[in-house]
């Protein structure tokens, strides 16, 4: 467990075996505790770097909004402050929009990367989705003080009064208007595509997505020859809210990350 200086930030991130480093990042409203279920899957054999992101976890808010491209550059100093050239990336929910942002503005420091059930652009949520994105205000924070997410703030964040503060910043991160369209032929890293099969994503921006990164334009052939760079999971029996949780997904990520050099 360590604390990084890096941006005017205090960072939280811990360690878990050894070898080539993979960064987790974490959803929304929450921290890298959700990663523990994969851990042993996952450091079996890598390096895993573990991050609680601006304002969740242990890593205290700052004066600053919270935006993917603002905290993508905080896991870039981070990457480069562990002496790390590059590492592979897995983020998840608001840790994938983070990670989208990473290997788009900082491609040298991404090796591979893993995108767990995100969109490209806001509208390829569900429009219920988007609805309640709309509806979600600052005084959602007294109400949400008996749930589980307000629980572990409490529990893990520096200053737990922040709280208002951090639904407020989340409140104005979900109305963000965003189209990262022209952005998706920016990735170079060779790429994973996970969602749930029940997702809060439309199925047919995934396809869109898979698209744009060159995967099921064609056949792939008889001897996979014309099999794209990039990949695909489709996760049975989860949900956007749950498909961290699917042992499929250590299992997924652990087979892109050994097929994809």
């Amino acid at each position: 467990m360590a604390y990084a200086e890096v941006n005017g930030l205090t960072l939280y991130h811990e360690e878990h075996g050894s070898g080539d480093p993979l960064v987790l990042l974490h959803g929304g409203v929450a921290g890298s505790e959700i990663f523990t279920p994969m851990l042993p899957a996952l450091a079996a054999g890598r390096r895993v770097i573990a991050v609680d992101l601006q304002g969740h976890g242990r890593t205290a808010e700052i004066d600053r909004p919270l935006r993917p491209e603002l905290l993508a550059g905080d896991v870039a100093a981070l990457i480069e402050q562990l002496g790390l050239e590059r590492a592979d990336v897995l983020g998840y929910s608001l840790g994938g929009a983070v990670a989208f942002r990473l290997a788009v503005e900082h491609p040298e420091r991404v090796h591979r990367l893993i995108l767990v059930s995100i969109p490209f652009r806001r509208t390829g949520s569900h429009p219920e989705v988007v609805a309640a994105f709309d509806a979600f205000t600052p005084e959602a924070a007294e109400m949400m003080k008996p749930s589980p997410a307000y629980q572990h703030y409490a529990q893990h964040a520096p200053r737990p009064e922040d709280w208002r503060d951090h639904i407020a910043k989340t409140s104005e991160l979900l109305k963000d208007d965003f189209d990262w369209t022209g952005d998706v032929a920016r990735i170079t890293a060779k790429t994973l595509l996970v969602y749930a099969d029940a997702d809060s994503i439309r199925p047919d921006h995934i396809v869109e997505f898979f698209a744009l990164l060159g995967g099921g334009l064609r056949d792939a052939g008889w001897d996979g020859a014309n099999r794209p760079a990039n990949q695909l999971a489709i996760l049975p029996g989860t949900t956007h809210y749950d498909v961290y949780l699917s042992p499929a997904l250590p299992a997924a990520v652990s087979g892109f990350l050994e097929r994809a050099a």
